[in-house]
């Protein structure tokens, strides 16, 4: 008896769902879907590049199932793409959606080269043909033509402000050559590629046409994300993580002016001194932000920074190792990585390393004047000299507000001149998470700047004189009261 029963549920439930199965889709010329977006909107792409993926999704909130076709109005001639279950295609028929459910589809795109300077603007749309019913959920993508360069080694030449450069798999600067970029130059790479310069690079930038070198992701929640771009050198043995801007052993003369440098993994990597009476690089008016580790390393070179901010990196916003000589005038280092926990300090400052048991030791001269290095750490400065003195190692922080920890040895007055570093001391920065390093009106250090140096950088990264008032403010922005 129990048996008969199950068996009788069992046929009377499949004859249910067949019944459905024949019966259950609407003709109803009234039953329309409902859609999540009416436009599908895309950023920036740049040409021949594919797009990021996005999605939209439609509804059926009618009580019967629904047949829809959908299909794309430019066809097969579209620069769009659909992906409806998994199935790459431009149509598809009769497309079965229950009553009172939903589906995704998800929407690339791909812009071919126009040979224009100016944005272009690329539209379809998706059209849903339902018992009769035509509806239709827009695409829109801004496109952008671009100077492509592909693993390339380049020679002398000037990049011009007409449309962006974007560089897949790396490009180099070739020794013996240089780079010139223009005021208003855009760079754009993609991940795993970097500039590598054995030559030499000069970025001429404005504050007016700053030259900006960032990923090629153009969406908002890029805008601010680190570790979208860096460089890769690989040989037999290993891969090595380069940094976004590498200079390596042999490049010289090099001068990064008014450039801003952001969303990377390492932003400027400067290997070993060229032969040249000049510093490796001279880095002015440049803003280094956001990346996931560090922001400068320099290692046994000659850099010379000012009027510069350096902030926000996953690891040190600032390596200078294996010795060297560097100079930091009127420059901001702040450190507020969000990203991720961060366990090292805003500065390093490194003479040595020890392979197979034994120290190799370089000579190091160091002096920060009217800098501002700070974070939300306890301590921001770690300064690892080799114990003996088998080389010179001096550093000097001359009218410095600085984030160090209590038990942190400051009695050396030829290292630490006239220094600020009390706990209630306090940059009170504009908007550490927007990487705005401007002063507020109650800073610390509003004011304290020595004239010494301000004399030789009298203007800020904005153009402000720090002169007017005969009161230079450290770091890289002269408070202006009334912003």
């Amino acid at each position: 008896m129990r048996i008969s029963f199950i068996v009788s549920v069992c046929l009377f439930a499949l004859l249910s769902y067949s019944c459905r199965d024949t019966e259950q889709f609407s003709t109803d010329a009234g039953a329309k879907l409902t859609f999540s977006t009416d436009t599908v909107q895309f950023d920036t792409i740049f040409t021949t590049i594919g797009s990021t993926t996005l999605q939209f999704r439609f509804y059926n909130h009618e009580n019967n199932a629904l047949k829809t076709s959908i299909q794309l109005g430019g066809g097969t001639n579209s620069n769009f793409r659909l992906n409806i279950d998994g199935e790459s295609t431009h149509a598809i028929s009769d497309y079965e959606i229950l009553d009172n459910d939903s589906a995704f589809i998800f929407v690339e795109v791909t812009i071919d080269p126009q040979n224009v300077n100016s944005p272009m603007v690329v539209e379809d749309s998706v059209l849903f043909y339902t018992n009769g019913n035509m509806q239709q959920v827009k695409l829109v993508a801004y496109g952008q033509d671009v100077h492509l360069y592909n693993d390339s080694v380049i020679d002398t030449r000037t990049w011009i402000n007409d449309k962006p450069y974007l560089i897949y798999n790396s490009i180099l600067v070739d020794s013996v050559s240089t780079l010139t970029i223009e005021p208003g130059v855009k760079v754009h790479f993609h991940n795993e590629s970097a500039l590598w310069v054995l030559g030499t690079l000069k970025v001429q930038g404005t504050a007016e046409e700053p030259v900006s070198f960032s990923g090629d992701r153009l969406d908002e929640w890029y805008r601010i994300a680190p570790g979208q771009w860096y460089g890769v050198y690989r040989d037999s043995s290993i891969n090595y993580l380069t940094g976004g801007i590498q200079f390596w052993q042999g490049s010289k003369d090099n001068v990064i002016d008014h450039a801003i440098i952001e969303n990377g993994v390492k932003g400027v990597q400067v290997d070993l001194t060229g032969e040249s009476q000049n510093p490796t690089l001279i880095l002015s008016n440049s803003i280094i932000k956001n990346m996931s580790s560090i922001g400068l390393l320099a290692q046994s070179s000659t850099v010379a920074v000012f009027n510069s901010v350096i902030a926000n990196c996953g690891s040190y916003a600032v390596a200078l190792t294996l010795g060297g000589s560097y100079e930091f005038y009127h420059t901001t280092i702040g450190n507020y990585y969000t990203f991720d926990s961060r366990k090292n300090e805003a500065l390093a400052l490194n003479n040595y390393y020890i392979f197979e048991e034994k120290a190799t030791v370089y000579p190091m001269n160091v002096v920060f004047g009217n800098c501002i290095i700070y974070g939300n750490l306890e301590n921001e400065l770690v300064v690892d000299k080799y114990p003996t003195e088998e080389a010179g190692f001096t550093y000097v922080f001359d009218h410095c507000l600085m984030k160090l920890s209590k038990s942190y040895d400051v009695s050396d007055t030829n290292s630490f001149k006239s220094i600020i570093h009390h706990k209630d001391s306090l940059p009170k920065f504009m908007d550490t998470y927007e990487s705005d390093f401007r002063l507020d009106t109650l800073s610390a250090a509003k004011d304290k700047g020595s004239l010494y140096y301000s004399n030789y950088f009298p203007t800020d990264l904005e153009g402000n004189s720090r002169l007017k008032d005969g009161k230079p403010d450290l770091g890289a922005y002269e408070r202006i009261e009334g912003e």
